[in-house]
């Protein structure tokens, strides 16, 4: 996975990793590509979720059964204006 950022929010409990993963987009510049790992399981369900419903891009999401850690690779978004 090709990333412009990562971060690491392993051993965080929900629902502090998608906080952080909204905090961290709302500082790079759109197009640019952030990796979040994450150890907790409801990052599964949150993250994308909320992706859904913003003008990021999930780009790939993994999951590491052997060291239980979940990947993502989200593009940032621009939010554009449509009158």
């Amino acid at each position: 996975m090709q990333a412009d950022h990562i971060l690491d929010l392993g051993g965080l409990r929900c629902p502090m990793p998608l906080l952080k993963t909204k905090q961290r987009l709302a500082q790079i510049k759109p197009g640019e590509r952030l990796l979040v790992t994450t150890t907790d399981s409801g990052s599964k369900r949150d993250i994308p979720s909320y992706l859904r419903l913003s003008e990021h891009v999930l780009e790939d999401m993994t999951e590491n059964a052997d060291t239980g850690q979940f990947l993502f690779l989200i593009v940032k978004g621009a939010r554009t204006n449509v009158c």
